[in-house]
């Protein structure tokens, strides 16, 4: 009796170790899925690409980094850094420029495909500076409307083309691709006054600017 009584109790515990066992499974799967999602979040945050840029209206020379998404890495966010040496005033300053670009589509080039043109690049930008100096919104010393701008942010847009290099696998160092780009841009003051002052040339509102890509990953 008791050795029946001990073969039923096994085969009660063994059913319950099957009955329960997909929940065991599921929950170690599910476990997996959330830290895999979690170590994959904290990797978007590392910079696809670097960026080297003369002028623009974000400084003498700015350096950046920023990430490529969407079907065909056709979008783009930057953030950079810029250095504007001292002028008409008497320190050197820092600014910082948020961007989002725009690609539509790439065009291989070459007879292995090595040179890529980006026929059409355009986006959005806003920069500030750090100084003192500069304001967002008007002072009490000025009569109210007095300046209808912010000195210290400069909200832009720009439209230019970029031509890049695939580096051969054997040759990378810490890029995969080269571009070389240029912008036309103008910012929000310029417009205006480009709009209310018909005797302004295209010169003194539009900038021309040049710069370097390198695509990490």
């Amino acid at each position: 009796m008791n050795m029946k009584w001990l073969a039923f109790k096994h085969k009660i515990v063994l059913i319950l170790f099957l009955l329960f066992l997909p929940f065991f499974t599921y929950a170690q799967n599910g476990y997996d899925r959330r830290i895999e999602k979690y170590q994959n979040q904290w990797i978007r945050l590392i910079p696809t690409h670097t960026k080297i840029q003369y002028a623009g209206g974000m400084g003498l020379i700015s350096l950046g980094a920023g990430w490529d998404y969407g079907k065909n890495n056709q979008w783009e966010t930057d953030v950079f850094l810029g250095f504007l040496p001292r002028y008409s005033t008497k320190e050197n300053k820092v600014t910082f420029t948020l961007k989002q670009n725009f690609i539509p589509w790439k065009v291989d080039l070459g007879k292995d495909n090595d040179f890529f043109l980006e026929p059409l690049a355009c986006g959005l930008y806003v920069n500030t500076i750090f100084n003192g100096d500069f304001w967002v919104s008007e002072p009490d010393k000025y009569p109210n409307g007095y300046y209808s701008f912010s000195t210290r942010m400069r909200f832009n847009i720009y439209i230019g083309q970029r031509i890049g290099y695939k580096i051969p696998e054997n040759r990378r160092f810490f890029a995969k691709s080269v571009s070389l780009f240029y912008e036309l841009s103008t910012n929000d003051l310029y417009m205006v006054s480009a709009f209310s002052n018909s005797y302004l040339k295209p010169t003194d509102y539009l900038r021309l600017s040049f710069g370097l890509k390198f695509q990490l990953f």
